[in-house]
């Protein structure tokens, strides 16, 4: 068996020119972490620190599979200690409480006593004394019990919801100061330099378009923007080189159940691709792409025809095409598995993919794609069945 050639950390690279980016990467992560201790906490954080200050620059997936590797320590060692800060707080909280509740007791039940001239249990003989004591025993169990369940409770509930509806509010306001950006930006006049999902140097990256410039500073993992008028949709779209990370991170990186809308980690939007896929979770709330399955009836089909995507170095304009129910199949099932198709290696395979959607198609839209056309997936959730997913497919036309 010939031996693999141009493999570093596990992955092997196509060509040489890939194969030395990803050497220039591992020498350059050999050097940052020859000095730290990744056990250290405050060695992490100072390492996130430069990595998010762009003080270290990476060529390859090596590099930024570290990077991403980091942030994610990062993120663990400050929710630990959130967590282990929130325990001791609410330990002090409850022995405040408990010392309170029996001052107040012991005051309110002399005072109840003395004013209204109830029997002490001091008036009664001794057997009567223990019966009574045995009596009032089980029912301050009995109570205690109760309020406890009771207490639980609504400690959950109202922690669950008070934290939904914090982190929803938060998540929505950080996205309209995303918007407001992206328009602020259609007035930015610097300029940045920014290498990202390159490794080959005779691709020439293009120019970031003028309103993604500051949103792509603030995130450098911006791809795009994806936005259906007079919808919800209209967010920021975001890739790594996963497809894990932003199901349970936000823009600013934070965990959150809402997660990002994500290409694709297979798209590239430099090179081009047929299909750019892109997915979000389908939230409740309507949020993300909460409101895609929508697209099951005609008629919104009708009032919502076009779909507007732009890469941060190019606009685009879709139109709807198909809308179809799918599923996350096994590997050995053979079958068309629609996030599977990213680019055709002939005209006969997308024909094949064209006509597998068609026959899954809810309707008949009357939009048909060929051969070189570019194609736009939205795909998310679909609790019909386990596994679900509900795909939006899209013609690019401008």
């Amino acid at each position: 068996m010939a031996e693999i050639k141009w493999t570093v950390e596990g992955r092997r690279f196509r060509n040489a020119e890939e194969y030395q980016s990803a050497l220039r990467d591992k020498k350059l992560i050999d050097t940052i972490t020859g000095s730290l201790d990744l056990d250290n906490p405050k060695d992490i954080e100072r390492l996130y620190v430069e990595l998010k200050n762009g003080k270290y620059t990476f060529e390859s997936i090596v590099g930024r599979q570290f990077d991403d590797n980091i942030y994610e320590l990062y993120q663990r060692i400050k929710r630990e200690e959130r967590e282990r800060e929130a325990e001791k707080a609410a330990r002090k909280e409850r022995r405040k409480q408990r010392t309170q509740r029996v001052k107040n007791a012991s005051r309110s039940s002399g005072q109840q006593d003395k004013a209204q001239g109830r029997a002490r249990l001091e008036d009664f003989d001794k057997d009567m004394q223990r019966q009574i004591v045995a009596v009032l025993k089980k029912k301050e169990q009995k109570r205690k019990m109760l309020i406890a369940g009771c207490l639980f409770m609504c400690i959950v509930s109202f922690g669950y919801l008070g934290a939904y509806y914090q982190v929803s509010a938060k998540s929505a306001r950080e996205f309209e100061e995303l918007a407001a950006l992206k328009e602020a930006g259609a007035q930015y006049r610097g300029s940045t330099e920014v290498k990202i999902h390159l490794t080959d140097d005779t691709v020439e990256t293009p120019d970031i378009l003028p309103e993604y410039t500051l949103v792509h500073q603030k995130n450098q993992r911006l791809i795009g923007w994806v936005k259906i008028d007079d919808t919800i949709v209209d967010y920021p779209v975001m890739q790594t080189v996963n497809n894990e990370y932003y199901l349970d991170h936000n823009f600013n990186q934070e965990e959150d159940r809402n997660g990002c809308i994500f290409m694709d980690y297979q798209c590239d939007v430099i090179r081009g691709c047929d299909n750019i896929i892109l997915y979000g979770h389908h939230m409740k709330s309507g949020k993300m792409f909460g409101t895609l399955n929508k697209y099951s009836k005609e008629s919104y089909y009708e009032e919502h025809p076009v779909i507007q995507f732009d890469t941060i170095y190019e606009k685009g304009t879709y139109q709807v095409m198909y809308v179809f129910r799918s599923k996350v199949y096994s590997e050995e099932d053979v079958t068309f598995k629609y996030y599977q198709f990213i680019n055709a290696a002939s005209e006969k395979e997308f024909n094949s993919a064209m006509n597998e959607m068609a026959a899954l198609s809810l309707y008949d839209t009357g939009v048909t794609a060929s051969y070189g056309d570019q194609l736009l997936t939205l795909s998310t959730c679909d609790y019909q069945e386990n596994k679900g997913r509900f795909v939006v497919v899209a013609k690019k036309i401008s």
